[in-house]
């Protein structure tokens, strides 16, 4: 971007707003006014479906960004609940959209991380679609594992904030059937797992168990 452009995103008032574990930022229906950046912490995407059960639709953690699916018809489609005490940074969309619209630069570099955000998520549900157990849960954690390294924290060491049970509606696995697969990738050496912390002992045997389906 272009000096002027950091000096219009500069002059813009963004505030930062903690969301306790468990609470909700934003849900279903509700009016679209911001995108949240997430500065801290570890929020959970879902959809409640028509017989009332939640349906995990992502996770989102620092650094990424929430929020646009509002974008498209003004109200979000989504609830986003935080599984630890987070801070995010509420971005208004419409100044933002005012500020790019009279830049391209700008609006090419709001675009560029807008794409990014639904790529990333669309890219893995594609290649979850025709997975079996272990295959979907070593996705799950490559792409976790992935993560996790581009913000400078350990890739093959970290605590799953979200549970069995979340992490099965978002994989659309039973939650027997994502404990069974952690189980096998621990006896067969590829991970270590205490409860929620996770130690990968093995990253290239745990994307064999993938490679065919990317390649």
């Amino acid at each position: 971007m272009t000096p002027a452009d950091v000096d219009g995103l500069d002059g813009l008032h963004f505030n930062r707003v903690k969301v306790k574990a468990g609470q909700t930022l934003y849900h279903e229906g509700q009016t679209f006014k911001n995108i949240y950046a997430v500065r801290m912490g570890t929020f959970k995407s879902s959809l409640t479906l028509a017989d009332g059960r939640e349906q995990v639709s992502g996770f989102q953690m620092a650094g990424e960004l929430m929020g646009l699916d509002g974008i498209a018809n003004g109200a979000h489609a989504s609830n986003s609940t935080a599984l630890e005490d987070t801070e995010v940074c509420a971005i208004p969309y419409d100044q933002i959209s005012h500020l790019a619209a009279s830049s391209a630069d700008l609006q090419m570099a709001v675009g560029r991380l807008m794409s990014r955000e639904i790529v990333r998520e669309h890219s893995l549900m594609l290649l979850l679609g025709s997975m079996n157990a272990e295959e979907r849960l070593a996705a799950f954690l490559i792409n976790l594992s992935q993560r996790l390294k581009l913000r400078g924290y350990s890739s093959t060491e970290f605590h799953l904030r979200m549970s069995r049970a979340e992490i099965g509606s978002y994989l659309g696995m039973k939650l027997e059937t994502v404990s069974r697969a952690f189980s096998a990738f621990q006896q067969q050496g590829v991970l270590e797992v205490d409860k929620r912390h996770i130690r990968i002992t093995d990253m290239a045997a745990l994307k064999r168990v993938i490679e065919t389906r990317v390649h």
